[in-house]
């Protein structure tokens, strides 16, 4: 896969995920960060840190994205979400427009 085909999303810790540019542009603030008009570094570099999502909760978004793309289409499937991670996975998911 190219480089250009992806994008590096850093959790707080400054853990890193690489992930389909397709699957990341499920969240509307990743989207809109990545296609924006101008010099954006996030654009440029293709690489968003998210300072305060932490890498355990930047993982199950990650999962969500392709979990997304692949049910979206209308199957009734559930995405499993622990419920220690609820308050903070909700949070996010509402910074991300997911």
């Amino acid at each position: 896969m190219r480089k250009e085909d992806t994008v590096k999303l850093i959790s707080a810790e400054g853990f890193e995920f690489v992930v389909d540019k397709e699957a990341a542009m499920v969240s509307q603030t990743i989207h809109n960060m990545l296609t924006s008009p101008g010099s954006f570094a996030e654009r440029q570099h293709g690489e968003v840190t998210f300072p305060e999502i932490s890498t355990t909760i930047l993982e199950k978004i990650c999962q969500y994205f392709y979990w997304h793309l692949q049910f979206a289409s209308g199957k009734e499937t559930e995405f499993p979400i622990e419920p220690e991670l609820t308050l903070e996975l909700m949070m996010a998911a509402n910074y991300l427009h997911t």
